[in-house]
């Protein structure tokens, strides 16, 4: 027998074996949901603290009556100290307000396309050609390109890798274009690679010649102390704008969003000082100011958690840990760490993984799991308008579920990569 003949037959067995080790899962009816990067229930116990952290005779924090309208724009005195310490800034360069970053980010880019930064030209295009751009990095965070989308904006994207995003790219794109406004991204445990921009990066990214003078870096620094073992190295971009003498060019913002509860925590950004004016003046029109009862709460509960927020943070890692690991482990058990059906990051901190398969097959994996009882991120949501050019990328997201549930949602889907990837080889070998 030839081994073009040999070929077709190795295949079908392979086929056939992947065939029914899924058919095995699908007959357990399972029901588990990978989908989202919340917080577990144990995760959320960790703070139920906060509920109590100020009573009905606590009320005053700062000299502020925490009940009435007065208490400034940009947040408590305290919650902004804290926060302060937390992006390693002046808390004078810190506005915090009320549950999301997300909201905060909304908010700055709506000031901007109506206004301008800082009071500059408005970025609004009434029409394609004069639309305003912002670089956008895949795979990348969903919740980015819909916020974007939804404003107007239009949306380039660059690659990202164990550095941060591809800056030759970003120059290329920022060096005659002056509609290209920015660059949103996450700078630490990329959502959802992991990965973590360079400080020799972030310096090039602060110092890059842009076309647009108004250029600004919006880092959503959501999982600055999200740290699974040993922490990757943080970078301030407040600081390393101002060293390359761009000091207005950066807002980060950050949430407590994964550190206290997702629904009811603090959203807050750190800016130069002529941007927090400007950002003030507009925010100060549409809202006579924050939650200053969750402020204080926050406040209260952090500063007395033993260790404070990285005690907390420590805390939270012990749980979410060996949910990544179990990922890990069953993927490198069942599809090999060779890039025969896969290849994915074993990030060191933040809410993700992700996984690219060989073949182009992400839809009907996802497609497979959610028939065998497993909700996956949908295939294309980590890339701008959900259309992954590649049909490769696919998110994982194992926090929620306890680690045994993970473990088995894990097993099915190495089963539903391996099931798609045979299907496509036949097909191709058929072809």
């Amino acid at each position: 027998m030839t081994a073009d003949a040999a070929a077709p037959s190795t295949q079908s067995a392979a086929l056939a074996a992947a065939q029914a080790d899924y058919d095995g899962f699908v007959a357990k009816g399972l029901k588990l949901n990978m989908q989202r990067g919340q917080p577990s229930d144990a995760d959320f116990d960790l703070s139920d603290g906060i509920l109590t952290a100020v009573g009905a005779g606590e009320l005053t924090m700062d000299g502020i009556d925490l009940r009435n309208y007065p208490g400034g724009i940009a947040g408590l005195p305290s919650a902004r100290a804290l926060f302060g310490e937390y992006l390693d800034v002046d808390p004078k360069q810190v506005l915090v307000w009320n549950n999301s970053s997300l909201e905060l980010q909304g908010m700055v880019l709506s000031f901007a396309l109506l206004h301008g930064i800082r009071g500059g030209t408005p970025w609004f295009g009434a029409d394609e050609a004069s639309k305003p751009t912002m670089i956008v990095t895949t795979p990348g965070y969903d919740r980015h390109f819909l916020l974007l989308e939804t404003l107007g904006f239009k949306l380039a994207t660059v690659g990202i890798d164990e550095n941060g995003p591809d800056l030759d790219a970003v120059e290329r794109l920022t060096a005659s274009d002056p509609n290209v406004k920015g660059i949103l991204f996450v700078p630490t445990y990329s959502n959802p690679t992991g990965d973590t921009i360079s400080a020799t990066n972030a310096a090039r990214l602060a110092a890059m010649a842009t076309a647009a003078a108004d250029f600004t870096i919006f880092a959503d620094d959501a999982y600055r102390a999200h740290h699974l073992g040993e922490p990757d190295a943080v970078v301030n971009f407040i600081d390393a704008c101002a060293k390359a003498g761009h000091p207005e060019r950066a807002i980060v913002f950050a949430s407590t969003s994964k550190i206290t509860y997702a629904g009811a925590g603090l959203g807050f950004l750190a800016a130069g000082s002529e941007t927090l004016a400007w950002m003030s003046k507009y925010l100060g029109a549409q809202a006579i100011g924050p939650n200053k009862v969750e402020q204080a709460r926050h406040v209260t509960f952090l500063r007395g958690y033993q260790g404070g927020i990285a005690g907390l943070m420590r805390d939270h890692a012990a749980l979410i840990a060996p949910k990544f690991a179990a990922c890990d482990e069953v993927l490198a058990a069942n599809l090999g760490r060779d890039g025969a059906y896969a290849t994915w990051t074993t990030p060191r901190g933040g809410y993700f993984s992700s996984l690219d398969t060989t073949a182009p097959i992400a839809s009907r994996v996802v497609a497979l799991a959610d028939a065998a009882g497993v909700s996956l991120t949908p295939a294309g949501a980590t890339y701008p308008a959900g259309n992954d050019p590649h049909n490769t990328n696919i998110r994982i997201a194992p926090t929620r579920p306890e680690v045994d549930d993970v473990r088995q949602a894990m097993e099915v889907f190495a089963a539903c990569v391996k099931l798609a990837t045979e299907e496509y080889r036949a097909q191709a070998a058929e072809s």
